[in-house]
C-alpha cells in the first residue's frame, strides 16, 4: 500500500530541518505509513501540478517565499490563518480541496512564554513578511504591545533610523522576522543599535544561529533562536495532518 506523503514546499529547501525531523520522528515512533519529502517550487505556477503528480500527498508545510502568496490557491483557511494573513500548513481535505493553517504563531508563543518577566510588556518586530504576521498575532494573544520595524515603514511603524535609546528603554523584546542571517548568509544582521541592548532585553530570532543573536548576547541580552519554535509548529502540523 502506498505511503501517505507530507512535505515541505518553498523556494530554497537545502538547509531546511523539516525532512530530517519528520523522518526521525516517524522512525522513532514506528510510523510506517507516512513519509516526508521536500518539494522545491521555483514558482507557484507549479503548485497545482505538484498535487496532480503526487496523488498520495496529504499535506504540506509552507516556507519562504510563499506563506502569503499561497492563500489564493486554497479553498479555505482556519480562523488563525485567516486572521494572520499567512499560511505555513496545508491539508488536503476528504473532498480533495485544500485548507490552510498557521502553526507558526503557536510555536513562537510557546517558545517565548518561558522567557517573559513582568517588565516584558512591549516588543519590536523586525520585518513585515508572513512570519512577522504570525509573530504579531502571537503578541496580541499574549497581550504584549508591539511596533513593527521596516525599511519602508507604513503608518504606525518604525524605520530603523527611529530606533533610539528612548525606544529601547521602552521596548524590551526584539524579534528578528527578517531573512537576514539565513544560511548561507549567516553574517548578515538587521541594522539596529545593539549597544542599547542589555540584560533586561530579550532578543529572539526565528532563524537558528545568527549574527543578530551573537551581537545581542555580547550586550548581555537574553537570547533565543527559532529551533524550539520550529519543533512546536512542526508537532502542531503533524496533529493537523493525522486528524
Amino acid at each position: 500500500m502506498p505511503k501517505k506523503t507530507v512535505g515541505l514546499m518553498g523556494m530554497d529547501l537545502a538547509h531546511s530541518f523539516s525532512k530530517k525531523y519528520f523522518t526521525d520522528k516517524f522512525a522513532a515512533k514506528g510510523i510506517t505509513d507516512f513519509e516526508y519529502e521536500n518539494f522545491p517550487l521555483s514558482s507557484l505556477a507549479d503548485f497545482e501540478a505538484l498535487w496532480n503528480q503526487n496523488p498520495e500527498l496529504l499535506g504540506l508545510n509552507v516556507t519562504l517565499p510563499y506563506k502569503q502568496t499561497i492563500i489564493p490557491y486554497l479553498a479555505k483557511l482556519n480562523s488563525h490563518a485567516r486572521s494572520i494573513g499567512a499560511v505555513n500548513v496545508i491539508k488536503k481535505r476528504s473532498d480533495g480541496t485544500l485548507k490552510g493553517y498557521n502553526t507558526d504563531y503557536y510555536g513562537f508563543m510557546k517558545s517565548l512564554l518561558p522567557l517573559l518577566e513582568p517588565h516584558h510588556k512591549k516588543a519590536l518586530v523586525l520585518g513585515t513578511g508572513g512570519a512577522s504576521k504570525a509573530v504579531q498575532y502571537a503578541l496580541k494573544e499574549l497581550q504584549i504591545t508591539y511596533k513593527v520595524v521596516s525599511r519602508t515603514p507604513k503608518r504606525l511603524q518604525y524605520s530603523y533610523a527611529k530606533l533610539t535609546k528612548r525606544v529601547f528603554t521602552d521596548y524590551h523584546i526584539i524579534i528578528n522576522c527578517t531573512p537576514l542571517g539565513t544560511s548561507p548568509n549567516t553574517t548578515e544582521f538587521p541594522e539596529i543599535p545593539y549597544e542599547l541592548l542589555g540584560p533586561q532585553h530579550i532578543a529572539f530570532d526565528l532563524i537558528y544561529k545568527t549574527a543578530f543573536l551573537n551581537k545581542a548576547k555580547s550586550q548581555g541580552a537574553v537570547i533565543k533562536n527559532g529551533y524550539e519554535m520550529l519543533l512546536f509548529q512542526a508537532d502542531a502540523s503533524w496533529k493537523i495532518w493525522k486528524k
